[in-house]
């Protein structure tokens, strides 16, 4: 008596397939796979090798079988192994998607997508948890990370460096929930943030200017804001005859550039041991030879090693920090330094800060979904010792359009920042006119 499988081979045979059927053969061949070849020798293959072997294995198993399927339908069903055996599964197209910035796995049947900074729910789903947990695992296992019971939050990255987070029950109460943040292979240049009104040419003149004259600066902004973006294009106006160094909890910057090298921190093992903080990086850093130092993000005690950096010749550095105004983004900094647990009073806490940090840009995304840099500050320090945060460029929010866009303007303060007179000598000639007041940005 023929098995369903056969009954189901001999109507594809006659006329075509469907969808579930193609979904059935997947299901077959990748038991066959398991099966019947030897998958050590297969894994111990380079991703290309792989492929093409995995390939040639459904080629082979369809040939025996007898299986005639059209191929569109054959092309699909070599894709979806592929993506299942090598790839990571039905993300895959979302990977690939250079339009797609986010993805959001809120459950195994729940993936949502951001697409030019706007969420949108996805066609795309999982068979159930154990599916997203066996992606889940590719990405790690590589980077030589862990998730279970025992540690149920992970970090990770694609190849392309792309930052994905991972959590499992018990912390996560609807299964295992996954967020990538993607990257261009490309990255952002300053054209790019022009083009996309981000800021505006007298604001991009300025901010190549501050980063050429060494002067050390903190990118403060919410979660998805662009801070690293703007952090890779700022990296872009450095010298390519200095050092730079950059230290990251989870590796995500990308400078096209020659004489970078980058350290990144690692988790404890299974054992509890082996952590490497970036604290410990930032102190191992001033041992490098560094003429810039660039930390991705500041979240604790580094903040004390990275003021102290700045302030003891290692000018030009850069770093981020999660805030949502310039002021507040130095009382993050100053909590920082506490958490260090140095004991130090807050007096001389915000001494480090006002002697290290020159320049503070927050960035924001708006409501369209647009990312804007809203301001542009100096830490002005006055002849009594105190200082004061004083705004350079600003971002004038004037409504909406009918379709839900910002509108708005980019405009100078009228202030003229102390910082002029360093960046005219080191080479780049800015006159005082462009922090006028009458100085607008095209309106949008």
């Amino acid at each position: 008596m023929p098995s369903l499988f056969d009954k189901r081979k001999e109507k594809m045979v006659q006329g075509g397939s469907t969808t579930s059927e193609v979904e059935h053969l997947v299901e077959h061949y990748k038991a066959r796979l398991l099966r019947d070849t030897n998958l050590e020798a297969l894994t111990s293959l380079s991703e290309g090798e792989m492929r093409l072997k995995i390939e040639q294995l459904i080629s082979q198993f369809m040939s025996e079988e007898k299986v005639i399927i059209p191929r569109q339908d054959k092309t699909l069903l070599i894709n979806r192994i592929l993506d299942e055996s090598v790839g990571y599964g039905p993300l895959e197209p979302l990977i690939h998607d250079e339009s797609i910035t986010e993805i959001l796995i809120n459950g195994y049947d729940e993936v949502y997508i951001e697409r030019f900074g706007k969420l949108e729910r996805s066609q795309v789903t999982f068979r159930d948890d154990d599916h997203v947990r066996h992606v889940v695992d590719r990405i790690v296992a590589p980077i030589g990370r862990r998730i279970d019971e025992s540690s149920p939050m992970v970090d990770a990255r694609l190849p392309d460096g792309s930052r994905v987070n991972a959590v499992i029950p018990p912390v996560s109460l609807n299964g295992t929930l996954v967020s990538i943040r993607k990257f261009k292979k490309d990255p952002f240049k300053m054209e790019d943030l022009l083009r996309f009104d981000t800021l505006n040419y007298t604001m991009a003149m300025f901010l190549e200017a501050v980063v050429q004259a060494k002067l050390n600066v903190l990118i403060s902004g919410g979660t998805g804001s662009g801070k690293t973006t703007l952090l890779n294009v700022l990296a872009t106006c450095i010298s390519h005859e200095e050092r730079v160094v950059t230290i990251e909890d989870s590796a995500e910057l990308r400078l096209d550039r020659a004489n970078v090298v980058g350290m990144e921190a690692r988790s404890a093992n299974v054992e509890g041991k082996g952590e490497i903080t970036i604290r410990k990086l930032v102190k191992n850093a001033l041992r490098m030879r560094p003429d810039r130092i660039i930390v991705g993000e500041v979240r604790g005690g580094e903040a004390f090693d990275m003021l102290q950096a700045m302030n003891t010749g290692h000018e030009g550095s850069i770093t981020t920090v999660h805030a949502n105004a310039p002021d507040d983004a130095l009382r993050r900094v100053e909590a920082m330094v506490v958490m260090a647990g140095l004991e130090l009073p807050s007096r001389i806490i915000r001494e480090y800060i006002v002697g290290a940090v020159d320049i503070v840009i927050q960035v924001n995304r708006m409501t369209d979904g647009t990312r804007r840099m809203v301001s542009i500050s100096e830490v002005k320090k006055n002849g009594d010792g105190s200082h004061e945060m004083r705004e350079i460029f600003t971002f004038k929010r004037t409504g909406m359009t009918e379709n839900g866009k910002v509108k708005g303007f980019y405009q100078a303060t009228g202030y003229v920042p102390q910082c002029l007179e360093r960046i005219n000598v080191f080479g780049n000639q800015i006159s005082d006119s462009i922090f006028h007041l009458n100085q607008k940005g095209v309106r949008f």
